[in-house]
């Protein structure tokens, strides 16, 4: 169950890497293509009007399952924004604690967003809704990917409650005894 539940993980964080690479490309071609544009209407005086449909909606859709797609990795990498000054200035039963709390929040916030976000995915399905961009976007396809995100997340956080529950060390904790020469 480790060796899937580490792989769902760091496929969901190469998924993430590749809606950042497929946003770098978008721009890169835009900026080509107004670049192209530029050179036309200096040299012949008229634009060319050379464009990506709806390239800013793809790319805001691929920022937001990159962003939710990264999350379960990130987390499990320790590369999360946490405030640990609290946690590493209390006791330790009394910081065990307070970690049990916040694992215990964060999943249940989580889960609940993904019940949420099923919902909204299943509507927009049964309503047809589309993207207002040049080319319309069913939008159940890119709230899918926030919606897959938030599912990993909510397994890796109920993971690492586990792992508190049988005294393991938290896997993000590794990042921050690295950084701290602990």
């Amino acid at each position: 169950m480790r060796k899937f539940l580490d792989s769902l993980y760091l496929a969901s964080g190469w998924a993430a890497a590749f809606f950042i690479a497929a946003i770098c490309s978008l721009v890169v071609a835009q900026v080509c293509l107004n670049l192209i544009d530029r050179i036309s209407g200096l040299i012949t005086g008229t634009a060319i009007g050379l464009t990506i449909p709806s390239y800013a909606d793809f790319t805001g859709f691929f920022l937001a399952a990159a962003s939710f797609l990264a999350l379960a990795h990130t987390l499990r990498q320790g590369a999360h924004i946490r405030v640990t000054l609290l946690i590493s200035h209390l006791p330790g039963r009394i910081a065990r604690v307070f970690e049990f709390w916040c694992i215990a929040v964060a999943a249940a916030i989580s889960i609940y967003f993904s019940w949420y976000t099923t919902i909204l995915v299943r509507e927009s399905y049964e309503f047809h809704d589309l993207s207002p961009g040049m080319i319309a976007v069913p939008l159940w396809i890119p709230q899918t990917a926030m919606l897959i995100g938030l599912i990993i997340l909510s397994i890796a956080l109920i993971d690492e409650f586990i792992g508190l529950v049988r005294d393991r060390t938290p896997s993000y904790h590794g990042s921050e005894q690295e950084g701290t020469g602990e």
